[in-house]
């Protein structure tokens, strides 16, 4: 019965570690989705612009002179780096969903098997 018991303990350590990974990935998720939703206005703003307008990028404390039809590519690649993340990070969410799932079937087995073992246990026990 202790074996059990240290058995459902192990499992729940374990249920506890997926959801932390599983919140650490999620914060990265938002973190994600936040600057693509940033690169998707600044996109929407160069196309606003005229060919001839200036555009400037922010390097350290320096704000460098930099072609529209560069700034637009760079726009474009950081969209694409950051959608490819997403779909690294929605990958790896949908595994620890499936960890998670499978970590709280086992506890409930263990539990409704500690559960019995305690019925038999009470049940053989001698009546005083």
């Amino acid at each position: 019965m202790e074996e059990m018991q240290k058995k459902l303990q192990n499992e729940a350590d374990t249920l506890r570690q997926i959801h932390k990974e599983y919140n650490k990935v999620l914060s990265q998720r938002r973190q994600l989705d936040g600057q693509l939703n940033e690169n998707i206005m600044v996109k929407e703003e160069l196309e606003l612009l005229k060919e001839e307008n200036d555009v400037f990028k922010l390097i350290g404390p320096v704000l460098v002179k930099q072609d529209l039809y560069e700034a637009k590519q760079n726009v474009d690649k950081r969209m694409d780096y950051i959608k490819a993340e997403l779909n690294r990070v929605d990958g790896l969410m949908s595994n620890l969903d499936k960890k998670l799932d499978t970590q709280k079937d086992l506890i409930d087995k263990l539990q409704r098997a500690f559960q019995q073992a305690q019925i038999k246990s009470s049940i053989n026990q001698p009546k005083s």
